[in-house]
């Protein structure tokens, strides 16, 4: 997963590779399990790593409709990316329910049904160099990096309703379809932004708290209907195709500086500049393989029993495990205060002694105690 971060790789050579393989516990493809065909639709397919998962599906021979953004592709654009014998290409805005809804139908007309969808939120960063930026979003995920404070209402709302409402239209639009079929499956893109916090970045981890909480609590509610969703979580995936430098796809896409920190967060080593430094200081070092991690993500989409997580790269592993460790070493620290008292310590309850007094049978029970006592 994690490598020299020069190479380049291609769907094909990773695919062959034995030690790329989800654990035999999920029941994954292979030579002796080998895969029935599927269709997918993928939501944000030009991002990089959404890019690489629509390549690693189409070269194992499932079908693809891949979604781009209607503000930064074309129709022309998405019909010319792949091969169109088993590949649709689709523009929406994942803000408006109606353009998911249409995708959903489109692909249905095409390929007869769906059996995955992918919503890859993708983890970039374009760096304006003008105090004002765009505002108009409309990508599969986006995030503003800038202190709490001085992201506005716009810039808050903004992210919740492409991330997080983005993800509840895609769900409310395929829901109803997978539960007729009893079967469907969603790998929802996640990060470690939404494992633990991130200076610079607040309300984009919130977004990814809030889709976490969302598809953990759904999945209890429709396994029943065997349909299942897994969150994935990758570290920092950089661009590893052989074409990559070509096809002029940006490295950090869709997160946006926001130019001219208030003068709290302003100086060079303010932790509110924490995201903007690592991205800049990254560059081409992100150590995660984007194809490497599009075949496991193809793999999960075809595993019998997937996990409600997958982690993807060392510093997703890392990063997140050290978090859980200070979260239960810290309730170990504190739990003292929660656990109840013993039973030689614990307080009357005025109300219990209360009812036992207005009880005529525990009253006469008593005396009938009494009466042989004596």
């Amino acid at each position: 997963m994690d490598r020299d971060v020069t190479s380049s790789l291609s769907p094909t050579s990773v695919s062959r590779n034995p030690d790329l393989r989800l654990p035999a516990t999920c029941d994954p493809p292979s030579e002796h399990n080998p895969p029935q065909q599927a269709v997918w639709i993928v939501f944000g397919a030009t991002g990089h790593m959404g890019r690489s998962l629509v390549r690693a599906a189409l070269s194992h021979g499932d079908k693809v409709t891949a979604v781009g953004w209607t503000q930064e592709n074309t129709m022309e654009q998405m019909t010319k990316l792949h091969d169109p014998s088993g590949y649709l290409g689709l523009l929406c805005d994942v803000r408006i329910k109606e353009t998911v809804d249409q995708i959903m139908k489109e692909s249905i007309d095409r390929w007869g049904h769906v059996d995955i969808i992918a919503k890859y939120m993708s983890f970039e960063l374009f760096l304006l160099l003008k105090c004002t930026y765009k505002r108009d979003y409309s990508c599969t995920g986006y995030g503003v990096i800038a202190a709490c404070e001085d992201q506005d209402d716009h810039d808050v709302r903004a992210q919740f309703e492409t991330n997080f409402f983005g993800t509840m239209h895609i769900l409310s639009c395929s829901l109803p379809y997978f539960r007729s079929r009893s079967h469907g499956r969603y790998l929802i893109f996640s990060s470690t932004s939404g494992a633990l916090g991130v200076p610079g970045l607040g309300p984009y981890c919130a977004t990814k708290y809030a889709v976490e909480g969302l598809i953990e609590s759904m999945q209890y509610e429709v396994e029943v209907f065997n349909i299942k969703a897994t969150l994935v979580e990758p570290g920092h995936v950089r661009l590893d195709e052989p074409d990559s430098k070509e096809q002029g796809l940006k490295k950090y896409g869709h997160f946006w500086v926001k130019q001219g920190s208030s003068e709290p967060y302003g100086s060079a080593h303010a932790p509110a500049g924490h995201a903007k430094r690592m991205v800049q200081w990254l560059n081409d070092r992100q150590p995660t393989s984007a194809v490497k991690s599009a075949e496991l993500v193809w793999q999960l989409g075809h595993c019998a029993y997937p996990p409600l997580r997958l982690l993807l790269g060392a510093f997703a592993v890392d990063s997140i495990r050290d978090r859980l460790k200070s979260i239960i070493e810290e309730i170990e620290d504190w739990k003292h205060l929660s656990f109840p008292a013993s039973t030689d310590e614990q307080e009357p309850d005025p109300d219990r002694d209360q009812d036992q007094d207005q009880d005529p049978e525990h009253d006469t029970a008593g005396e009938e105690q009494e009466g042989e006592g004596e």
